[in-house]
């Protein structure tokens, strides 16, 4: 079978950690060029990964039958609205965009297109979070509990601009809020307490009747503890560390976009699902500023 041709829109240090090479890896995908609005980095990182850098936008578009995206949320809703228009297959980085109303072109120009749409909720792709889920599935569960804490914000590659102005909410939140978001159902509802440059706290209620709470920030200084999920049921208790991630979660990511792309669509991280979590997000941030 030939492998899906991905175009890359992004240069910076995500994309060339994870995914320019995992996309240039094979044997599901073939790493078809890279676009950025840095053309030194695209060419830098093209270089790096045995394939080109394109000057134009649309120029990608025509050598390639997917695109995934590794730029700041708000970039991806514009330009992620350019790639559906084009009639490519989306894999989309989370969150969806840096505003609902962002969120909400994207997901109408990919509900006119039809094009298919994956996000890259990187937890989810990992063998330990189905193992967590399978076994949530059999202890009735009633309540849980996630943590992200980070430092992102006092520095490094990720002190990008729009996490120093919007903080854990937007940037380690959709984690979060997905992994329990599967756990104990869809949430329905969000109280939301603190300040997304320091210390978030988030309560949750879910259609099935469970609560869950959910710690972020990524402004912490130290030792800091692992990122985490505990969830609570009549019959027992289950745990995910993000240790547990791997380095094959994004392999496995890689080949289920593939499949996504040759399916036509039907993954359960698509971008109807980014929409939702989006929600959410909104409605705490508005809190929040309240």
């Amino acid at each position: 079978m030939e492998p899906v041709s991905v175009g890359l829109i992004g240069a910076g240090p995500w994309a060339g950690m994870i995914h320019a090479p995992k996309l240039a890896a094979g044997p599901d995908t073939r790493l078809a060029g890279i676009w950025a609005r840095r053309p030194d980095a695209a060419r830098e990182l093209a270089a790096r990964n045995g394939t080109r850098a394109f000057e134009l936008l649309d120029e990608l578009f025509d050598h390639c039958d997917a695109v995934a995206f590794c730029v700041p949320p708000g970039v991806q809703a514009e330009l992620g609205v350019l790639a559906a228009q084009a009639g490519k297959a989306l894999l989309l980085e989370k969150p969806l965009a840096d505003s609902l109303d962002g969120a909400l072109r994207l997901a109408d120009a990919v509900a006119e297109s039809g094009v298919p749409t994956q996000m890259v909720f990187s937890f989810r792709y990992a063998a330990a979070t189905d193992a967590f889920l399978e076994k949530v599935a059999g202890i009735d569960p009633f309540g849980g509990y996630a943590a992200n804490i980070g430092g992102a914000l006092h520095g490094g590659p990720f002190a990008t601009p729009w996490r120093l102005e919007r903080g854990a909410i937007l940037d380690v939140g959709p984690h979060m809020l997905d992994l329990l978001d599967a756990a104990l159902g869809p949430i329905s509802g969000v109280r939301a307490h603190g300040n997304s440059l320091g210390w978030v706290g988030l309560l949750l209620e879910h259609e099935t009747g469970a609560v869950s709470e959910a710690s972020l920030t990524m402004a912490a200084t130290g030792d800091l503890p692992d990122a985490r999920v505990e969830v609570f049921g009549r019959n027992g208790s289950a745990t995910l560390f993000g240790a547990m991630l791997g380095d094959d979660a994004f392999s496995r990511m890689v080949a289920q976009f593939a499949q996504t792309v040759r399916n036509r669509g039907g993954h359960p991280l698509d971008a109807a699902h980014g929409l939702r979590l989006q929600r959410i997000i909104a409605e705490a941030e508005r809190q929040l500023s309240a």
